[in-house]
Formats: C-alpha cells, sequence, structure tokens
C-alpha cells in the first residue's frame, strides 16, 4: 500500500513540476519576469555594423548594466522581427518587443506626429529634440497609448534623407519620370511627389533589387542607410538634398510596458535617451567615412541647391489634409 502511494505521490510531482517548467519556458517567451529578469525584444530594419545597429548594442548593454542583470535584450536587426506594422501586430497581443519607428509612420495612429518628419521644417537636430519635450508632443505620447503605442526613446538622430538615383539629380525637375523608393506612408509620397518624382513605395529590402532590375530609379534615406544598402553599386548618383532632418522613435505596446515594473521601465527609458547621444555621434562619424566610401565607389556626389528642393516641397504642409488645421504655427511656436 505504502509503495502504491509512493508512486503515486512521484507521479503526482513530475507533473507539478513539468507544468511548472512549461509555464517557465512560456513566460521567457512572452518576456515576462523569469527571476525577475524581464527579456525584451529590440528590432529594427537596418543592417548589422550601421550607426542604428552599434547605437542598439550600446543600449542593450546600458539598460542591462544600469538593471543589474534584471534587464536581458535580445537585438533583431535585418527586420528578422518583421516589418514596422508586423510590429505593431506583435505589440496588440502583447509582446516583448520594441521597435523602430519614425514620425511618419506613426502618423497613421496620430495623424500630428507625422509632422515631424516633414521637409526642412527645422535648420538643425536640436530643434527637433527641443519639440518632443514641449507640451504638444507629450499631448501626442498621451494620444499614442490611447491607440496601444508606448514612446519608449525619442532622442534619436537618424540623419539627413538625401536622394541617391541611377541618373543625375541638380534641381526637382530632373526627378520628373524617375521611380523613387519611398516608405509605405501618405507623408513620404507627398514629399517625393511634390519633388516631382514618382514615389513608389517598398520594403527597405527590396530596394537592391528592384534598383538592379530596372524597376525603380533610386531611393531616398540617410547615407548610413544608402551604404548599408549597397544600393550605389547599381545608382552612383547623389543629391544632399537633406529635404529631412529624421529623428526617430522606439515604440512599444501600451499593454505590454504596463505590466513592467516602474524601475525596469525607467532604465529603459533612460538608457535609451541616453545612447540617443551615442547615436548621433555613431552618425556623424558615419557620414563623413560614407561620403568617401561613396566616391571611392563611383558615385557622383552633388550639392545641391536646397531652396529650390525647399520650394518644391512646401505644398506638403497645405496638402496635408490628416494633419489639424493650424498644425505647422503651433509647431513653430513651440519652438519659440
Amino acid at each position: 500500500m505504502n509503495k502504491k502511494v509512493s508512486t503515486i505521490l512521484l507521479a503526482l510531482f513530475l507533473i507539478v513540476t513539468t507544468a511548472l517548467a512549461g509555464c517557465g519556458k512560456e513566460d521567457a517567451a512572452n518576456g515576462k519576469a523569469s527571476g525577475d529578469v524581464y527579456t525584451i525584444k529590440i528590432g529594427y530594419e537596418n543592417q548589422p555594423g550601421e550607426p542604428l545597429d552599434l547605437a542598439a548594442q550600446e543600449w542593450k548593454k546600458r539598460a542591462e548594466e544600469k538593471s543589474n542583470g534584471k534587464i536581458k535584450i535580445e537585438l533583431y536587426p535585418s527586420s528578422q522581427l518583421g516589418s514596422k506594422q508586423d510590429a505593431i501586430e506583435q505589440m496588440k497581443t502583447g509582446a516583448n518587443v520594441i521597435y523602430i519607428a519614425d514620425a511618419s509612420f506613426l502618423m497613421d495612429y496620430v495623424p500630428d506626429i507625422g509632422i515631424l518628419s516633414a521637409p526642412y521644417l527645422t535648420d538643425d537636430y536640436e530643434s527637433l529634440f527641443k519639440l518632443t519635450d514641449s507640451e504638444w508632443f507629450k499631448g501626442l505620447e498621451k494620444d499614442l497609448q490611447g491607440e496601444g503605442i508606448h514612446i519608449v526613446s525619442t532622442k534619436w538622430m537618424y540623419g539627413d534623407r538625401h536622394l541617391i538615383t541611377n541618373k543625375p539629380v541638380k534641381t526637382p525637375k530632373d526627378l520628373k519620370g524617375m521611380k523613387v523608393r519611398v516608405p509605405s506612408n501618405p507623408l513620404s509620397i507627398k514629399i517625393m511627389e511634390e519633388m516631382g518624382a514618382t514615389a513608389t513605395p517598398l520594403p527597405l529590402g527590396e530596394v537592391y533589387p528592384s534598383i538592379a532590375q530596372g524597376v525603380i530609379d533610386g531611393m531616398e534615406n540617410p547615407l548610413p542607410v544608402i551604404h548599408g544598402s549597397k544600393v550605389y553599386e547599381n545608382a552612383k548618383h547623389l543629391a544632399l538634398t537633406a529635404h529631412t532632418n529624421m529623428i526617430i522613435q522606439w515604440i512599444a505596446g501600451q499593454s505590454y510596458m504596463e505590466t513592467l515594473p516602474e524601475d525596469v521601465v525607467k532604465v529603459l527609458k533612460e538608457t535609451g535617451d541616453e545612447t540617443g547621444k551615442f547615436m548621433a555621434e555613431k552618425v556623424k562619424e558615419s557620414e563623413e567615412t560614407v561620403l568617401k566610401d561613396l566616391e571611392a565607389a563611383g558615385v557622383t556626389i552633388t550639392e545641391v541647391d536646397k531652396e529650390k528642393f525647399k520650394e518644391a516641397t512646401k505644398p506638403v504642409y497645405k496638402k496635408m489634409d490628416e494633419w489639424s488645421p493650424g498644425l505647422y504655427d503651433k509647431v513653430q511656436k513651440s519652438l519659440e
């Protein structure tokens, strides 16, 4: 009888421990605490070795050290977690994901935030960062949270966006008849259309073969991204338009952020903003190196008359019906 009882107890023990082990694995996969360690996946479209990738590695290091190991970050470059839209869908399920975004993408959820990616909005990045500290921007952050999106960090300089094409571009008129890849959002499309080109939305990973096969004539992006994508192997003309001073936002699901302890959220945000300064240094260093590398690769670099491109893109501000009336004036007032 005792032997039978012992056998039953052993079987129950094995069932319980197996179930608990399964829960532990599930929790780890969802980023839930496992022994007070929170695993967070950070994803982005950029390639390994680009400034953003190096900065993500720095963020990982700082967050893990500052949290004394309470935070564990896993990095997923090269769109390993899918597109921005894929990431949003994951976030809505409460996934432990932080993903790169920008204002032109986020305007699908809160339209007014898109103006941060508008053409020639400010002359420098400090002005853009000043905007992110304003009451106007804080209101937009709350609106995004209502849409299930939480901005973890936004003080990241991504770089000036320029044009690289397979034909020379000196003025907006030169873009007529050319197909230029842009991100898939209304603002980026409108900017390129006002410049005179046919805006062609494509995922970043499809740009290289599309230029090589003659499907499109070029793309626009910051110099480090242009270099990392290797499109210069088929597009030999770089026009330094600097039509957008671009900053990025790192976003997570609001529901997931609400599951994290306050100290974990604080470390993520503080180290995120701190790493933004590291990112700015890497972007500046990279831009100097990239220009030399592109020139050595046979790319013709043109310093365009930016005033002509600025004039060409002015109508963007009036044609973005998604934005609230007087938005441009409101933004300029926030900069005073």
